[in-house]
């Protein structure tokens, strides 16, 4: 007897999820949900989002959004992800809706690796952020205090704890040396 492919999930129903059951992507269809990060992930996303703001709000670039905010990548079958850390540049801002998700991808995407996320787990979700128009994806992983950058048509790039990380070509001026997030 052949199965038959259980229904495409939607990005309404993703939206009427009940709170505090998880956190949930969808990707093609396909309800994914992860467990809470630990504190060294949290700690080192905050860290991350609170420079980037910084200097958004200073310059005002744009929005700054924290991980639970999905942005809109696909529909039929829908895809709805959630970085870390996003920003979104001041001439797209206004997009955003009162409710429901940011349609379309963010500027910068920042990913935060956690001890169960595989090398080529992240690789493959940077490449479903570029596809869909994101700018510029960084995955930051906390145990080996390392980045990994990805932009499109570029090669990827990776960072140790002494390098200086680079956005200004989607966040003007904005450039973070990794040291900083790593700070105990």
């Amino acid at each position: 007897m052949r199965r038959m492919p259980a229904p495409a999930f939607t990005a309404d129903e993703l939206l009427r999820l009940p709170r505090g059951r998880g956190r949930h992507e969808l990707v093609h269809g396909e309800l994914r949900t992860m467990s809470p990060a630990g504190p060294r992930h949290g700690k080192v996303a905050a860290r991350f989002a609170k420079i980037l703001m910084m200097h958004v709000d200073r310059l005002r670039l744009g929005d700054v959004y924290g991980a639970d905010t999905g942005f809109l990548l696909a529909r039929g079958p829908d895809t709805v992800m959630a970085p870390d850390v996003a920003f979104v540049a001041a001439a797209r801002a206004h997009l955003a809706p009162e409710t429901g998700y940011f349609p379309g991808p963010p500027d910068l995407a920042v990913e935060v690796r956690s001890p169960g996320d595989s090398p080529a787990e992240v690789a493959a979700k940077a490449q479903k952020w570029l596809a869909h128009g994101c700018g510029v994806v960084v995955a930051v992983d906390p145990a080996s205090r390392t980045a990994v950058v990805w932009r499109r048509l570029e090669a990827t790039r990776a960072l140790c704890e002494q390098d200086t990380l680079d956005c200004g070509d989607v966040v003007p001026g904005f450039t973070l040396r990794l040291s900083e997030l790593f700070a105990d």
